[in-house]
This record gives C-alpha cells, sequence and structure tokens, in this order.
C-alpha cells in the first residue's frame, strides 16, 4: 500500500507491501484472534501506509501472560548484568545496522523530517547502550548497619512491565522506557499509537533477529480504546507507563490503581521560556520559532508561552517574524523542508480551532497561522503561529500540540516567575539572559520537573526528565533513577 510517487527504500517498500502486519508476541509475527484490522497513514500524502492486525483484549492479555512466562522461564531476568548488557548492545548495533531503513519507517508514518527521524532512531540506540552499560555498574546489594541484626535491601526485576507510547516520538520514547526496564532484567509489553505502529513492529523483529528471549519484547498493535485499555488494566502487568494526554493518563492511572500496579505517567505541558532584556534578540527568537516548528510543535515540553521583557519585546516580534518567514512548510521526505504535516487530520483540526478560539477570546494574531497547502499533497498542513495578549486566553491555558506560541510581556523577575507558575502543567520551562545569577535563580523558581537556560528541549543522558502537577507522576526518564524505577526493593534481615 506504499505511495508510488515517493522514493523509498527497498526495505522499506518490502515491509509496507508484505500484507497484514502483525504485531509480535513470544518472538512471533502474531495475527491475533479479532480478525480486526486497521490503516496508518501518510500524514504527509493523507494516502495508506499499510494495514495492521488491531489486537483485541484477549490478545493484549495473552501478550502479557507470555512476557510473564519468558520474565520467568527465559533466563533472561536471572542473567548477570554484563551477559546482559551483551545481549542489549547487541540489540542495538542491529538497530543501528539498519538506522537508515527504521528512520524511513519512522518518517513516513509521523510525518518527520529525515534528519529528526534519524535522530530519534539514534537515541533509541543509546537508551540501549547506556542503561545496558549502566546496570552493569549498580551494586543491586547493599548491606545495612542495624545493631543486633545481618540486614541488606536487594533490587530485584518486577516481570512483564507495560508500556503505551504516543504518536509524536515512537521510537525515541520506545527506547527511553524499554531500555532501563531490559536493563534492569523485565520483560516488556509495548501498545505503540495506532497511528504510529510501524518503526516500534520493526525495532521489535530486530529484537528477535539479534537473538533476545522469545515474549522479552513483544508488541501490541490496535486501538487505543481496545488494545491500550486491556494492558493498563491487566492485573498481569507488574509495572506500567503511560506517556500521553493528561486526559487518557487519568484513566490509565485508574486502572492501575485497580491492581495495585505502580505506574508511571509522562503527560502534557505548557511551558515558559522567560526572555529577560539582556539577550541577543534575532539568536533568542530563532531558537525559541525553531523549537515551536521542530516537528511542528508536537512536542509536550515544549516553549509554547513565551514572556517577553518588555522593552524588547518589538523587535522580538520583528525578529520572530522574520525567522518565521524562512520556514519551509512541505512533505517530510522532499529536500528542503523545514516543517512537516501534523500527525492526522484530527490533530490539524485542533491546532487550527485552537488559534480560531484564542482570536475569539481576545488574541492578537501576530503571525496568523491557520491551514496550509503543499502543492500536490493532500496531507494535514498548518501554518506556524503567533498569538499575543491576556495569559487568561484558551490558546495560552491549554495544551495546543502544534506550531503555535502565546506571548505576554512582563517588566519585574518576580513578575515573571509568577506568570510562568500560573498554569495546571509542570513539565519543563526556560530562562533566557546573559546573567548567569539570575537564570540559575529564575530556574529553581519554576515550578516544573525541568528548568532550562539559554536553550529548551535539552535531554542528556544522566538528568532526571519528568514532570509534577498535571504534567506527570511516578517517575522520569534518562537517568539512574529511571532504572531504579524496574527494579522492586527487597529487605533481608536475620537476628545476630
Amino acid at each position: 500500500m506504499a505511495t508510488a510517487s515517493r522514493a523509498l527504500l527497498p526495505e522499506v517498500e518490502q515491509f509496507l507491501s508484505s500484507g497484514v502486519i502483525a504485531g509480535v508476541v513470544g518472538g512471533d509475527d502474531w495475527a491475533g484472534t479479532s480478525g480486526e484490522t486497521f490503516q496508518t497513514r501518510d500524514p504527509g500524502t493523507g494516502e495508506p501506509l499499510a494495514e495492521l492486525h488491531a489486537y483485541a483484549a484477549a490478545d493484549v492479555d495473552q501478550a502479557v501472560a507470555i512476557a510473564n512466562k519468558a520474565f520467568q522461564q527465559s533466563g533472561w531476568a536471572t542473567l548477570a548484568p554484563n551477559d546482559r548488557g551483551v545481549r542489549l548492545h547487541r540489540f542495538a548495533d542491529l538497530v543501528e545496522s539498519r538506522k537508515d531503513i527504521v528512520a524511513q519507517l519512522e518518517a513516513i508514518d509521523a510525518g518527520k523530517l529525515p534528519g529528526a527521524a534519524a535522530g530519534d532512531v539514534q537515541n533509541f540506540i543509546e537508551s540501549l547502550r547506556f542503561f545496558a552499560d549502566m546496570a552493569q555498574h549498580v551494586q543491586r546489594r547493599s548491606q545495612l548497619a542495624v545493631a543486633g541484626h545481618e540486614a541488606w535491601t536487594l533490587r530485584n526485576p518486577w516481570g512483564a512491565c507495560g508500556f503505551i507510547f504516543p504518536w509524536n516520538f515512537p521510537i525515541l520514547l520506545m527506547g527511553w522506557g524499554i531500555a532501563p526496564a531490559l536493563a534492569a532484567g523485565n520483560t516488556v509489553v509495548v501498545k505503540p499509537a495506532e497511528d504510529t505502529p510501524l518503526a516500534s513492529i520493526y525495532v521489535a523483529r530486530l529484537a528477535r533477529e539479534s537473538g533476545m528471549p522469545e515474549g522479552v519484547v513483544n508488541v501490541v498493535p490496535g486501538l487505543g480504546s481496545v488494545a491500550g485499555a486491556a494492558l493498563s488494566a491487566n492485573a498481569g502487568i507488574k509495572r506500567m507507563s503511560f506517556t500521553g494526554s493528561p486526559e487518557v493518563g487519568r484513566l490509565v492511572g485508574e486502572a492501575c490503581g485497580r491492581n495495585l500496579v505502580p505506574v508511571k505517567l509522562e503527560l502534557g505541558g505548557k511551558g515558559a521560556a522567560v526572555v529577560f532584556e539582556d539577550v541577543d534578540v534575532e539568536a533568542t527568537a530563532r531558537q525559541l520559532v525553531g523549537a515551536i516548528t521542530f516537528h511542528t510543535g508536537q512536542i509536550c515540553c515544549d516553549a509554547t508561552r513565551w514572556l517577553i521583557h518588555k522593552s524588547i519585546y518589538p523587535d522580538f516580534v520583528a525578529a520572530c517574524k522574520q525567522a518565521l518567514d524562512q520556514v519551509s512548510i512541505g512533505y517530510q521526505l522532499d529536500n528542503g523542508t523545514t516543517m512537516g504535516p501534523v500527525v492526522n487530520a484530527k490533530q490539524r483540526d485542533r491546532v487550527l480551532g485552537y488559534v480560531e478560539k484564542g482570536v475569539a477570546e481576545g488574541a492578537d494574531a501576530v503571525v496568523p497561522g491557520g491551514a496550509a497547502e503543499v502543492a500536490g499533497k493532500d496531507g494535514y498542513y498548518v501554518k506556524p503561529c503567533l498569538l499575543a495578549g491576556s495569559l487568561d486566553n484558551i490558546a495560552a491555558r491549554e495544551e495546543i500540540f502544534g506550531p503555535v506560541a502565546y506571548m505576554a510581556t512582563f517588566e519585574q523577575e518576580d513578575e515573571a516567575v509568577a506568570m510562568a507558575n500560573d498554569t495546571e502543567y509542570g513539565l519543563a520551562n526556560s530562562v533566557w539572559t546573559t546573567d548567569l545569577g539570575r537564570a540559575a535563580r529564575v530556574a529553581e523558581s519554576m515550578v516544573a520537573g525541568n528548568s532550562w537556560i539559554n536553550a529548551h528541549n535539552l535531554f542528556p543522558k544522566g538528568v532526571p526528565y519528568g514532570g509534577v502537577n498535571k504534567s506527570g507522576v511516578g517517575g522520569g526518564v534518562n537517568s539512574i533513577e529511571t532504572l531504579f524505577d524496574y527494579w522492586r526493593s527487597q529487605s533481608i534481615v536475620r537476628p545476630l
């Protein structure tokens, strides 16, 4: 079903035209039992890419049972950390050898520019290696100094861990999630978003090819309301992770709570960028415009509320307009494109609807935005938009998930901090200034899981990343704390 007008790699063409694509369960390409299928579409053309088997709840339950059996019987959980690390590195090496294939699948499925898709695949590879190596250097047994007793604690893997990933960064987030879980000795069951399942399934096949034991890496395609709901409600899951909207996150949390399954929720955001008067205006404007147009603004931690010092506001707006004039909207695989489509028609309508509501509530459309047309492509394109005005506006308070920023001005530092913190969310903010003392002071005053200085969207390995308030609960990613999330703690005591 691949679109003939695109120049795709032969391996990608073969994968897409191989018939109805099955999930991977127990090491097999398994169609499930429902007989139902669903389509994934190219966001840049609106045309079908592939047809996939849609798992029923019973299929997901079977996958969880197989993952738990693999945990108990495959030997994965009891391997020495260095032996498990060897297998994870072998998996990473194989993904790297097929990096161009995985990246092109990700690009056409999620509407990503090729360079961005390749970066996401490389991040997946690095996540596997990072946690494989970290697990070999962590002391899992710790002696305790307790009078009259011999005592120690031990970290053990949980069992089958469930993951539900969204459509904006499918393969990158899969790496952030399963790499620490696998390195800790768990097995995994992954439910990819129905809009973007292709790279996840392909990578699960590579896990099998690399020699990972059967049932350790499982991918269950299907609709969120069926397969996703079944995974989060399965009592056999020992630990659950969901990345997505706060609305669905509440449902996942409720389902896990009924089974007393620990859950981590990585949710949405409405990040602020606080820009002081001493910045390089043109350089800062370029970076923030780049942030909201990267992957067409479909980034939960993006800076979508720009709080600009009043003295530089006119120059900043002019610089933003100049930077936005350089944005080239087009098909994601076309040379010269700097911003591609949003993921589907529903998301396009959501973005356009928020802009319309924001203007109706009194926002000034500094750069109007709206639907975009791309010659020869019937995809889901929108123009970047800058709104300005009161922060009580719906477009300033709710997550839009598109290339839309909302601007307001401030004069005093404490005023800026109060404006940044006036939100239900708490994922990531940034502060822009040459005064590093002020930068640290403001960054520490922001109520969020992450504060960045003179940059936005930074995710170095080893630095915890997670949210608070409406942006998340239950732990973060990318650090040693993440690895510890996938071990349960056990204490052992003997009287002397």
